[in-house]
């Protein structure tokens, strides 16, 4: 059965994949997990507009990762608002990668993968933080970041 990986499969490969497998290890492992899709006509467009997606917020190499990381380490403190109770600064909810992502953009920043971004433990309080962003294995900048409440 011919599937696309829609995740990492150390034996197989990577997300985005066009690979052969037996029925049974497809139909009883992997569609099930969700870790692929059966391959199809349109599965196979729509895997492809999703790489070219990825390849635009893709770190291509070194020397492109110390450049995203110079335009981060210029843009001093990143800061967001989120919904917080009155008293105590503590969040409706927590801030995750993506809410970062976004704050990194509306700063003025690069487009970065949200996985890239290490934000070292559940974020669900108003305050400033330090957080992780991963460009390269080479690469990481230290981003100060701040959460204030909405009002």
């Amino acid at each position: 059965m011919k599937i696309i990986l829609t995740a990492d499969v150390p034996p197989l490969g990577g997300p985005g994949d066009l690979v052969q497998v037996k029925d049974g290890y497809a139909r009883n492992y992997l569609l099930p997990r969700r870790l692929a899709i059966a391959a199809t006509k349109g599965a196979e467009k729509q895997v492809a507009d999703l790489r070219r997606a990825q390849q635009a917020r893709q770190i291509r190499d070194l020397h492109h990762a110390r450049e995203v990381a110079e335009v981060l380490s210029g843009l001093g403190t990143v800061s967001m608002t989120a919904k917080a109770a009155r008293s105590g600064g503590k969040l409706f909810g927590s801030v995750t990668a993506a809410d970062v992502i976004d704050a990194i953009r509306s700063a003025g920043g690069p487009p970065l993968d949200k996985r890239t971004v290490d934000l070292g433990g559940p974020i669900k309080s108003t305050g400033s933080y330090q957080l992780t962003v991963r460009l390269h294995p080479e690469v990481s900048v230290t981003l100060p970041f701040t959460v204030t409440a909405a009002g």
